[in-house]
Formats: structure tokens, sequence, C-alpha cells
């Protein structure tokens, strides 16, 4: 995992790997600090293969403690700063993990989860470039397998618990080769972004690209559009990624700059779910460069396809299969279809992962014969280019944030007044989709929606909470008894 830090710090040990507000690391100063991460772990009797919970921002010191996780041979299971106490504790239990690593202004989730769990809570410190010590530099890496297993990623799906993906050290570094060979990124390009890097889609279209071609990243955290802006000149930015809402939010905080201020933008990479029409031609107007968009899920490690940087890219088209990977669209017998017909999206390449950590009937189900079968629904066009259509899973994408229903109405399900729920994605002009739920209440209750909000918050995530909350006397149902959620509409309920 450690291979093109080790080789850029030999080759350009000067060279700026990672920066934001408070300081610069270059690769010497990058390899040394998870170096010396590493050989903490090492000095409190953490074995090599143990799975570590990681949560922080998008620091500079997540790249470090990534990196010397790593360094360490550890396995890193990072998860999101906005994770609720119950959520942590089952990823905590789920994964066997050793310890918790959290960033220090991370909130008290995080340290009640880990007591509750009975797992020791370090805490990740501010760190210095260059403030590693003489003897922590003789630490030896752990050297790994290509197929051992680097990172797990917890996801969800519509029934059931969060389910580990496994991605191995072969995955991770193929994932960041071949995001270098699809978006042409050289050393010499600057990253600019605010996404998190807890998500796959930051740890791979820019840490694992930037790590890979010897780049340099610069980091915001939280998202501020303003201030991203001002990184965006301040660096001379080439390559800056983002999410739909970013996107957006970026155009309505633009006007106090000219649009020579963003000349040196040559690439902006959207991902997390489809960006509208509109936001992509009004970006490519004011900023000077197109949105190019693609199409990948944690189980591929981010990718699948990306638009092709030789043709003019086709707004809300997902683009074409990257680099070493092969893209079908197939019925549900498993045959491939021909082009414009709807099917499957199945995805083969060396970044698909491993298999969901100690779920063998969920991995059998979801690989076959090296495929991953992703749930969504696409059709190809003549130009091989990938369409999305819809998804299997229901799942609902808030502001780049992964929302499934299922994982909500588990919560609503447990509020003593509550006899039925469904969670469905409502348009937003805002986030792309908002999170609504359409409740029956037991004979006899009275609940206002602000008090089902107030029960979700206490127990998820903040972006997974319902803001539309609709009651109905009944739902509506099939023949077998499921809810049809094709036909709820809380916006005409409203």
């Amino acid at each position: 995992m450690l291979d093109p830090v080790r080789r850029h710090s030999v080759a350009m040990p000067e060279a700026l790997a990672v920066r934001d507000e408070r300081g610069d690391w270059t690769y010497g100063d990058l390899l040394a600090g998870a170096t010396a991460f590493g050989a903490g772990l090492h000095r409190q009797g953490v074995k090599p293969g143990s799975r570590l919970v990681f949560i922080a921002p998008s620091v500079p010191e997540f790249v470090v403690a990534y990196l010397g996780i790593q360094a360490a041979g550890c396995v890193v299971v990072p998860m999101n700063t906005m994770a609720s106490r119950s959520e942590i504790r089952y990823v905590l239990e789920d994964s066997t993990a050793a310890a918790l690593i959290g960033w220090h202004d991370v909130g008290p989730a995080a340290r009640q989860a880990a007591d509750e769990a009975g797992v020791p809570f370090q805490v990740l410190n501010s760190m210095t470039p260059g403030s590693a010590q003489a003897g922590e530099l003789t630490f030896e890496i752990q050297e790994r397998a290509r197929d051992d297993t680097a990172a797990i990623l917890y996801t969800s799906g519509t029934t059931g618990r969060p389910k580990g993906a496994e991605l191995t050290v072969d995955a991770l570094l193929e994932a960041g080769e071949i995001s270098v060979e699809a978006r042409r990124t050289s050393p010499h390009d600057r990253f600019a972004t605010a996404l998190p890097l807890f998500h796959i889609f930051g740890q791979v279209t820019v840490m694992m690209a930037a790590l890979s071609a010897g780049a340099s990243m610069s980091l915001q955290s939280p998202f501020e559009p303003v201030r991203m802006l001002q990184m965006i000149y301040r660096d001379r930015a080439t390559v800056v990624a983002g999410v739909p809402t970013m996107w957006n939010a970026l155009l309505r905080a633009a006007d106090g700059f000219g649009p020579s201020d963003f000349s040196s933008v040559s690439i902006a990479i959207s991902g997390g779910a489809s960006l509208p029409a509109e936001v992509a031609s009004a970006f490519e107007e004011r900023f000077g460069c197109p949105v190019l968009e693609g199409y990948g899920l944690t189980e591929t490690t981010s990718l699948a396809t990306f638009a092709d940087l030789d043709r003019r890219p086709k707004n809300g088209c997902a683009g074409a299969p990257v680099p070493r990977t092969e893209v079908e669209i197939r019925a549900a017998d498993g045959t491939a279809l021909p082009r414009d017909e709807v099917g499957e999206v199945w995805v083969r390449g060396p970044s698909v992962m491993k298999g969901y950590w100690r779920r063998p009937d969920a991995t059998a189900e979801a690989l076959r014969d090296g495929w991953f079968r992703t749930g969504d629904l696409a059709r190809k066009d003549a130009e091989s280019d990938v369409w999305i259509v819809d998804r299997l899973k229901d799942l609902i994408i808030r502001g780049g944030y992964n929302v499934y229903p299922g994982e909500v109405e588990e919560v609503l399900y447990g509020h003593p007044d509550v006899v039925e729920a469904a969670v469905v994605g409502v348009p937003d002009d805002y986030y792309g989709e908002e999170v609504a739920a359409v409740i029956v209440l037991r004979d006899g209750a009275k609940l206002a929606g602000e008090q089902i909000t107030a029960w979700a918050r206490e127990r998820m995530s903040a972006y997974k909470i319902p803001r539309i909350v609709r009651f109905v006397p009944e739902l509506p149902k099939g023949a077998t008894g499921k809810v049809l959620k094709r036909s709820i509409d809380p916006v005409k309920l409203g």
C-alpha cells in the first residue's frame, strides 16, 4: 500500500504531497509520518492483520494515519465522522476491531461506542510535518501480499445490517493506477477537494489517485464554498473533485471571483449522484471546464465507468468502462443484453472487492465468476457509454451520501407508536434527493413530524434523518403484502 509513497519519497522527497490551511506535507514528510504512526501501533501491541476502526475528517493527518495503519500491516475500517454511537459500536463489534482511532475533535460518540464495546480508544491529534523521531523511522514497514485485505468499508443493503466490503492491497493500488490512467493524471497535477476521505469516492478519486501519480492534494474539512473557491485559486488546482451539491454551492458562491481565477482547473470530477444537466452547463460556463461524471461503488473500489476525455461529455451519462475493467448490462438470467436495453450492471476488474467480511452467503450472491452484481439498472448506448436508469436497491443519495431506506425504516419501527414505515427519496434542488418517511401510527397515537425526526436524530447519522415526514392511515401494498414504494409520493401527501 505504501509503494507509491516510498517510490516518490526517494525520487522527489521535497515534492508537495498534501496540504491544508495549517501547512504542507512533502512526500518525505508523509512517509516519515506514516512510518512513525505504524511504529506507534506496533509499540502498543497491535498485531498485523488487526482491524482498526478509523474516524477522522479530510485533514492531512487522515492520510498519515491511513498509511500508518497500512505500514503496521493492519486493516483500516474508515467510518463517517457523523456516525452515531450505535452505528460505531455495530462496526466495532462486527469487524472484531482491535482498537478505535478517532480524531481529537470528532465528538463523544466514538469514545462512548469504544467504551461500550470494550475496545481501546486512541486519539489522533494534530501533527506537524517532520516531527517523526529518528528511532521511529527505523520501524520495518510490514510487507503484505497483494490479495491481503487492506481496508473494510461498510455499506448497507435495503434489508439487514451493514456489510463490510473487503478491499485488498491490490484493489486499492490498482484503483489508484486506473484513476491516473483514466484521468491522465501527472505529478504536476494539484488536486483540491472537500470530499470526505473516509468515503470510497474521496479515498480513490483524490487520495489514491494523487499518491499513485506523485501529485499533490489540497484538503478542506468541512466543505465551505467560499473557502473552497479560495483554496482552488490559492493552490492553482488543476483537478477538483466533488458531489453535485458541491458544484451547485460553488456556483452560488462564485460572484466575488473572476473567470481567470480558475484558469488552472482542467478537470472537475463529479460522483456520488447524477449531476443535473443545468448545473453541469452552468459550471462549465462559469469556470471554463466541463464536469466529468463517473460511476462506481464501494464494492468496486469506486471505479466502473468514467467520461472519455477525448469526447464531449454527455450530460447525465456515467461514461465508458475505465481501463482494465469490464462492464456488462445483463438480464435477470445473467445473459448479456444488446445496446439500449435496460438490465443490471455487472462489473469485473482488479478493483472489485474480495467479498463481504464474514458474509459468505452475501458474497456468493454478489460475486459470480469474478463479476460483481451491482443491483443497479442501466443501459449502454451505441458508443458503449453507460446510462444509469434506476436502482434495484432503492438507494437514496443525499448530498453524495448513501442512505439506505431499510436502515432508516428499522430505526423508525423502533418507535413505540409506529406501526408501518416506508422511506423513499424525493427530488431536491440542493441535495439531489431528500429523505422522506411515510408512517402509519398505532390507533389513538398522535405524533408530529418533528417528534419522528428527533427520534431518528438520537439513533443515526444526521444525513440519514427523514426531513420530510407524512402520516397516512395505511401504506399501499401488493398481493403478497409487500409495500409498493413506487406508489408513494410524499410530496403529494403533503
